[in-house]
Protein backbone atom coordinates (compact mmCIF):
# COMPACT_ATOMS: atom_id res chain seq x y z
CA UNK A 1 0.00 0.00 0.00
CA UNK A 2 2.53 2.75 0.81
CA UNK A 3 4.82 1.68 -2.08
CA UNK A 4 1.08 2.41 -4.48
CA UNK A 5 1.35 5.60 -2.79
CA UNK A 6 4.81 6.34 -3.38
CA UNK A 7 4.48 5.57 -6.91
CA UNK A 8 1.67 7.56 -7.44
CA UNK A 9 3.25 10.54 -5.38
CA UNK A 10 5.92 10.34 -7.93
CA UNK A 11 3.89 9.83 -11.20
CA UNK A 12 1.61 12.70 -9.96
CA UNK A 13 5.24 15.19 -8.97
CA UNK A 14 6.54 13.88 -13.05
CA UNK A 15 2.97 14.92 -14.36
CA UNK A 16 2.94 18.59 -12.92
CA UNK A 17 6.77 18.92 -14.52
CA UNK A 18 6.72 17.32 -17.70
CA UNK A 19 2.73 17.51 -18.79
CA UNK A 20 2.03 21.01 -17.17
CA UNK A 21 5.11 23.35 -16.11
CA UNK A 22 6.95 22.30 -19.23
CA UNK A 23 3.89 23.84 -21.24
CA UNK A 24 3.82 27.07 -19.68
CA UNK A 25 1.17 26.77 -17.02
CA UNK A 26 2.67 28.84 -14.00
CA UNK A 27 -0.09 29.63 -11.35
CA UNK A 28 1.68 28.58 -8.42
CA UNK A 29 -1.92 27.63 -7.13
CA UNK A 30 -2.60 25.87 -9.64
CA UNK A 31 0.08 23.57 -9.83
CA UNK A 32 0.12 23.35 -5.96
CA UNK A 33 -3.38 21.91 -5.89
CA UNK A 34 -2.20 19.55 -9.36
CA UNK A 35 0.84 18.12 -7.22
CA UNK A 36 -1.30 18.00 -3.73
CA UNK A 37 -4.49 16.05 -5.33
CA UNK A 38 -4.78 12.44 -5.92
CA UNK A 39 -5.84 11.81 -9.59
CA UNK A 40 -5.74 7.83 -9.72
CA UNK A 41 -8.68 7.84 -7.24
CA UNK A 42 -10.84 9.78 -9.82
CA UNK A 43 -10.50 6.45 -12.06
CA UNK A 44 -11.55 2.90 -11.35
CA UNK A 45 -8.86 0.80 -10.45
CA UNK A 46 -8.05 -0.91 -13.69
CA UNK A 47 -6.74 2.40 -15.62
CA UNK A 48 -5.15 3.73 -11.78
CA UNK A 49 -1.31 3.22 -13.63
CA UNK A 50 -2.92 5.47 -16.22
CA UNK A 51 -3.56 8.53 -14.07
CA UNK A 52 -1.05 10.61 -14.72
CA UNK A 53 -0.44 10.03 -18.67
CA UNK A 54 -1.26 13.04 -20.80
CA UNK A 55 -4.54 11.72 -22.10
CA UNK A 56 -8.30 11.65 -21.34
CA UNK A 57 -9.55 8.57 -19.89
CA UNK A 58 -13.07 6.92 -19.99
CA UNK A 59 -15.20 6.98 -16.69
CA UNK A 60 -18.17 5.26 -17.51
CA UNK A 61 -21.61 6.55 -19.19
CA UNK A 62 -19.18 7.56 -22.63
CA UNK A 63 -17.87 10.37 -20.11
CA UNK A 64 -13.82 11.22 -19.48
CA UNK A 65 -11.86 12.63 -17.01
CA UNK A 66 -9.89 15.39 -18.94
CA UNK A 67 -5.91 15.47 -19.74
CA UNK A 68 -4.04 16.96 -16.90
CA UNK A 69 -2.97 19.92 -19.05
CA UNK A 70 -6.25 20.83 -20.05
CA UNK A 71 -7.16 20.90 -16.80
CA UNK A 72 -4.57 22.82 -16.01
CA UNK A 73 -4.52 25.07 -18.79
CA UNK A 74 -8.52 26.04 -17.88
CA UNK A 75 -8.17 26.27 -14.15
CA UNK A 76 -5.58 28.55 -14.52
CA UNK A 77 -7.61 30.80 -17.31
CA UNK A 78 -9.93 31.02 -14.59
CA UNK A 79 -7.71 33.16 -12.62
CA UNK A 80 -8.98 31.70 -9.30
CA UNK A 81 -8.55 34.08 -6.04
CA UNK A 82 -9.08 32.44 -2.47
CA UNK A 83 -12.09 33.61 -1.89
CA UNK A 84 -13.91 33.16 -5.17
CA UNK A 85 -17.13 31.24 -5.71
CA UNK A 86 -17.08 28.73 -8.54
CA UNK A 87 -19.80 27.06 -10.67
CA UNK A 88 -18.33 23.61 -12.74
CA UNK A 89 -21.10 22.46 -15.06
CA UNK A 90 -20.37 18.43 -15.32
CA UNK A 91 -18.91 17.10 -12.34
CA UNK A 92 -17.73 13.90 -14.12
CA UNK A 93 -14.85 11.91 -12.23
CA UNK A 94 -14.69 15.25 -9.64
CA UNK A 95 -11.18 15.25 -10.50
CA UNK A 96 -11.79 18.97 -11.85
CA UNK A 97 -13.87 20.26 -8.84
CA UNK A 98 -11.23 19.07 -6.51
CA UNK A 99 -8.67 20.55 -8.22
CA UNK A 100 -10.49 24.35 -8.03
CA UNK A 101 -11.17 23.13 -4.11
CA UNK A 102 -7.75 23.29 -3.25
CA UNK A 103 -8.17 26.92 -4.98
CA UNK A 104 -10.92 28.27 -4.29
CA UNK A 105 -13.44 29.17 -1.16
CA UNK A 106 -16.10 27.18 -2.36
CA UNK A 107 -16.90 25.20 -5.85
CA UNK A 108 -20.38 24.60 -6.56
CA UNK A 109 -20.31 21.53 -8.97
CA UNK A 110 -23.31 20.50 -11.12
CA UNK A 111 -23.97 16.66 -13.04
CA UNK A 112 -26.65 15.26 -14.99
CA UNK A 113 -25.68 12.04 -14.62
CA UNK A 114 -26.79 10.25 -11.74
CA UNK A 115 -24.18 7.18 -11.16
CA UNK A 116 -21.56 10.09 -11.74
CA UNK A 117 -22.93 12.38 -9.24
CA UNK A 118 -23.34 9.77 -6.35
CA UNK A 119 -19.66 8.53 -6.90
CA UNK A 120 -18.14 11.76 -6.97
CA UNK A 121 -20.00 12.84 -4.09
CA UNK A 122 -18.12 9.76 -2.32
CA UNK A 123 -15.16 10.77 -3.21
CA UNK A 124 -15.28 13.95 -2.10
CA UNK A 125 -16.62 13.18 1.47
CA UNK A 126 -13.66 10.65 1.37
CA UNK A 127 -11.30 13.37 0.78
CA UNK A 128 -13.00 15.75 2.71
CA UNK A 129 -13.39 18.24 0.37
CA UNK A 130 -16.63 19.94 2.76
CA UNK A 131 -16.15 23.03 0.34
CA UNK A 132 -17.13 21.10 -2.53
CA UNK A 133 -21.54 21.82 -3.46
CA UNK A 134 -23.19 19.30 -5.38
CA UNK A 135 -26.57 19.33 -7.29
CA UNK A 136 -28.09 16.58 -9.29
CA UNK A 137 -29.46 18.57 -12.65
CA UNK A 138 -29.19 20.15 -16.20
CA UNK A 139 -25.93 21.56 -15.75
CA UNK A 140 -26.14 23.66 -19.02
CA UNK A 141 -28.67 25.74 -17.22
CA UNK A 142 -26.06 26.73 -14.17
CA UNK A 143 -27.40 27.05 -10.53
CA UNK A 144 -29.55 30.30 -10.29
CA UNK A 145 -29.66 30.25 -7.06
CA UNK A 146 -26.34 30.73 -5.80
CA UNK A 147 -25.16 33.25 -8.68
CA UNK A 148 -23.88 35.29 -9.00
CA UNK A 149 -19.97 33.30 -9.62
CA UNK A 150 -16.79 34.39 -9.76
CA UNK A 151 -15.56 32.14 -11.74
CA UNK A 152 -17.76 29.56 -14.31
CA UNK A 153 -15.60 26.38 -15.84
CA UNK A 154 -17.97 24.19 -18.42
CA UNK A 155 -16.26 20.91 -18.70
CA UNK A 156 -18.29 19.73 -21.84
CA UNK A 157 -18.35 21.27 -25.73
CA UNK A 158 -21.43 23.62 -26.06
CA UNK A 159 -22.86 24.76 -29.72
CA UNK A 160 -22.55 27.86 -28.40
CA UNK A 161 -21.89 30.17 -24.86
CA UNK A 162 -24.79 29.21 -22.74
CA UNK A 163 -26.54 32.48 -22.05
CA UNK A 164 -27.81 31.49 -18.84
CA UNK A 165 -24.09 30.61 -17.97
CA UNK A 166 -23.33 34.40 -18.86
CA UNK A 167 -25.95 35.72 -16.98
CA UNK A 168 -25.20 33.67 -13.82
CA UNK A 169 -21.24 35.36 -13.92
CA UNK A 170 -20.46 38.17 -11.67
CA UNK A 171 -19.28 41.52 -12.42
CA UNK A 172 -14.88 40.83 -12.73
CA UNK A 173 -16.30 37.13 -13.27
CA UNK A 174 -14.22 34.82 -15.45
CA UNK A 175 -15.93 31.99 -17.49
CA UNK A 176 -14.08 28.99 -19.67
CA UNK A 177 -16.16 26.87 -22.38
CA UNK A 178 -15.47 24.77 -24.65
CA UNK A 179 -17.68 26.06 -27.68
CA UNK A 180 -17.96 24.34 -31.43
CA UNK A 181 -19.66 21.02 -33.15
CA UNK A 182 -19.74 17.63 -31.45
CA UNK A 183 -16.43 16.30 -32.37
CA UNK A 184 -13.86 19.24 -31.61
CA UNK A 185 -14.22 22.87 -30.23
CA UNK A 186 -12.62 26.02 -28.98
CA UNK A 187 -11.70 27.16 -25.63
CA UNK A 188 -13.16 30.30 -25.55
CA UNK A 189 -12.71 32.44 -22.00
CA UNK A 190 -15.76 34.71 -21.36
CA UNK A 191 -14.59 37.99 -18.91
CA UNK A 192 -17.40 40.24 -17.67
CA UNK A 193 -16.26 43.59 -16.32
CA UNK A 194 -17.33 45.70 -13.79
CA UNK A 195 -20.06 47.32 -16.11
CA UNK A 196 -21.38 44.54 -17.24
CA UNK A 197 -19.66 44.40 -20.82
CA UNK A 198 -18.34 40.65 -21.71
CA UNK A 199 -15.05 40.00 -23.25
CA UNK A 200 -14.08 36.90 -25.49
CA UNK A 201 -10.93 35.27 -26.31
CA UNK A 202 -10.21 32.31 -27.80
CA UNK A 203 -7.54 30.19 -25.63
CA UNK A 204 -7.37 27.11 -28.68
CA UNK A 205 -8.65 23.94 -29.80
CA UNK A 206 -9.89 21.38 -27.21
CA UNK A 207 -12.24 18.06 -27.69
CA UNK A 208 -14.38 17.73 -24.61
CA UNK A 209 -17.46 15.39 -24.62
CA UNK A 210 -20.94 17.14 -25.81
CA UNK A 211 -23.20 19.56 -23.20
CA UNK A 212 -26.55 17.95 -22.96
CA UNK A 213 -29.04 20.08 -21.90
CA UNK A 214 -31.66 22.96 -22.48
CA UNK A 215 -28.37 25.01 -23.40
CA UNK A 216 -26.30 22.63 -25.02
CA UNK A 217 -26.92 19.90 -27.42
CA UNK A 218 -30.16 17.17 -27.27
CA UNK A 219 -29.64 13.87 -25.88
Amino acid sequence: MLADSLKFERQRQEMVLKQIESRGVSDPKVLSALRKVPRHVFVSEALRDQAYGDFPLPIGEQQTISQPYIVAEMTQALEIKAEDRVLEIGTGSGYQAAILAEIAYRVYTVERIRTLYFKARKLFDQLHYHNIITKYSDGSMGWSSESPFDAIIVTAGAPDIPDTLVQQLGLGGRMVVPVGNQYSQDLIKIFKDESGRVRKMNLGGCRFVKLVGEQGWGE
